[in-house]
């Protein structure tokens, strides 16, 4: 396994130890000691699998207070162009993002703390998305940040995605200020 850091400490890139040939291949998307040793080391007690058209853009999400989540997330059919940004108040990343493209070919994971927001878009025809999460779904610990907020300025490869209401109504990153988490340095 190889683990790449972002610019954004905390988010890692992995790139599982895939094992192939003639018949397909194998591969851990999960061990507990190997992804401890490169701080991934909390308790997974949901996961959660999405399946989404060409164009669609989910997020980007945060669960706040006791609810916040980290997220491993790999595509598991298609590909993606994956996002997360730094969302704790006073951290020296505040307001960035580290990105790269997930498919079921790369077999690459990305894990995103809690404390930053996530967000996607399908570049295949259709794609599906499995993500362990460290704490469990709450709607009312949820925040939703306006994905092509300038003062974030993710690159996105789409530009006019298909967004549910949600996404369509969320605020930018300044006008969540009063709900953010705090970095504890």
């Amino acid at each position: 396994m190889r683990v790449t850091e972002t610019d954004l400490p905390g988010v890692l890139i992995i790139e599982p130890s895939v094992h192939g040939d003639h018949r397909g291949f194998f591969l851990e998307s999960w061990h507990r000691d190997r992804y401890a040793e490169h701080g991934i080391d909390l308790p997974f007690v949901q996961d959660n699998h999405s399946k989404s058209g060409k164009g669609i853009l989910r997020g980007l999400h945060a669960q706040l207070g006791a609810n916040a989540q980290g997220k491993l997330i790999r595509v598991v059919s298609g590909a993606v162009y994956d996002a997360a940004v730094d969302i704790r108040v006073g951290s020296p990343t505040f307001g960035r993002y580290a990105a790269t493209e997930l498919t079921a070919e790369n077999h690459i994971q990305l894990w995103v703390p809690p404390g930053f927001a996530h967000g996607f878009c399908v570049l295949s025809e259709a794609a599906e998305v499995e993500y362990k999460c460290t704490e469990f779904y709450d709607p009312t610990a949820e925040l939703s940040i306006k994905w092509d907020d300038p003062a974030i300025g993710i690159p996105w490869p789409i530009t006019d995605p298909v967004l549910s209401d949600k996404d369509r109504g969320a605020l930018p990153l300044a006008d969540t200020q009063d709900r953010l988490p705090l970095f504890d340095g």
